[in-house]
């Protein structure tokens, strides 16, 4: 006990100054305790090794004698000063310092995501990424509707002038000053990038960095900021029929929004790296062929891949894609980005007038988004083409 309580007149009923004495060593006092003896012990007192300080306590109001003695019971009974008490238990903290501790707990269980959370408030160009939460509630989960109205402020329609002609595509925006990915064969050989957000805004875009073996690149929009970027999510998660959600600029239709399921995983997807190639394709997006010329499985489809190819492994859906998807984004029941849409298997068709029957049959192929994960210091620094 640390503590001692005195009852006011409690000691007055004794005559006897040890009875009060004694009586004093116990903490609280429990009045129905037996009264101590009534001689005083033969022995002079010895030090009370009581918790508290004890002061001298005078006759005045304690039932002691009137005057002082030397301590061996004559007179006023000085009880001795007590050692002074040990140092109380250390409180556990609840200030400023515990609640930055709970955070830096919450910080490390949660891991990468939340550390990428605190990045985006101090500085434009940082990327929000997670593997453990859903960017829509739990209860949403799944929802073709939440998820696009969470999602669709981070897509974008890319218009990229050709030398000759034009190509449309998509992009996903990846932090609040605007960077942006897209698929390299949408913007290659551009001589000018115009980028249209969800809300009708215009932009002109730079380059910033490409890497056509992984048919990737990154874009930034000038004069940029406060933009909802995308939540990038965890690809290695992905499972055979999952459901997934697709948001691009389908023939120039921003903002178009189908879904579907994963339909297969890793596979080896073949597109073009020449710059000429893309430009020939690049041409019909808004009209013609505009098919993205790809080959999986040993054979080529919507068109000639060229001499120069790269080769990488995707996620399959059946979530409808049509020219102008690329380079869009592919997304997980939680309203993560999983995959960067690229390519479409269409069984086209050309009419006499040069308008394409292509349509979308339920064959698309994503880039996994941890490969654009592990690829972006690389395409801020110039993209591995340069």
């Amino acid at each position: 006990m640390t503590e001692s309580f005195r009852r006011s007149g409690e000691y007055e009923s004794y005559e006897n100054p040890y009875q009060g004495a004694q009586q004093h060593v116990s903490s609280p006092v429990n009045p129905e305790w037996p009264p101590p003896p009534a001689q005083p012990p033969a022995h002079p007192v010895q030090p009370m090794q009581q918790a508290a300080t004890v002061q001298p306590v005078t006759a005045e109001g304690s039932g002691f004698g009137g005057h002082h003695g030397d301590g061996n019971g004559g007179g006023t009974a000085l009880l001795p000063t007590a050692p002074a008490p040990a140092p109380a238990p250390k409180k556990r903290t609840r200030g400023p310092i515990a609640l930055l501790a709970a955070v830096a707990i919450v910080a490390a269980a949660v891991g990468g995501g939340t550390a990428y959370a605190f990045q985006q408030l101090t500085g434009s160009d940082t990327v929000a990424t997670s593997t453990t939460t859903n960017v829509v509630p739990s209860s949403k989960k799944g929802d073709v509707a939440t998820i696009a109205a969470a999602v669709s402020p981070s897509i974008v329609e890319v218009n990229a002038t050709l030398s000759n002609g034009s190509s449309t595509g998509s992009g996903v925006i990846i932090s609040s000053g605007g960077e942006i990915i897209t698929n390299n064969h949408v913007i290659s050989g551009a001589s000018s990038i115009k980028v249209n957000t969800s809300d009708g805004k215009s932009y002109t875009a730079k380059v910033v960095g490409t890497d056509s073996k992984k048919d990737l690149a990154l874009i930034k929009l000038e004069n940029a900021s406060g933009l909802k970027a995308a939540t990038l999510g965890n690809s290695d998660g992905v499972q055979v029929g999952d459901t997934v959600v697709a948001i691009g600029s389908p023939e120039g239709l921003t903002g178009t929004v189908t879904s579907g399921i994963v339909s297969a995983l890793n596979r080896d997807v073949t597109v073009s790296t020449d710059e000429s190639q893309s430009q020939d394709q690049g041409q019909g997006q808004s009209g013609g062929n505009g098919q993205w010329p790809f080959s999986f499985g040993g054979q080529q489809f919507n068109g000639d891949t060229g001499s120069s190819t790269t080769t990488y492994k995707a996620i399959q859906t059946d979530a409808s894609l049509n020219p102008g998807n690329s380079g869009g984004a592919l997304i997980d029941a939680g309203g993560n980005i999983i995959g960067i849409n690229s390519a479409m298997y269409s069984a086209s068709s050309q009419s006499s007038s040069g308008s394409s029957d292509a349509g979308s049959v339920g064959l698309g192929f994503a880039i996994p988004i941890n490969t654009v994960k592990s690829d972006l210091a690389t395409l801020r620094a110039g993209g591995s083409d340069n």
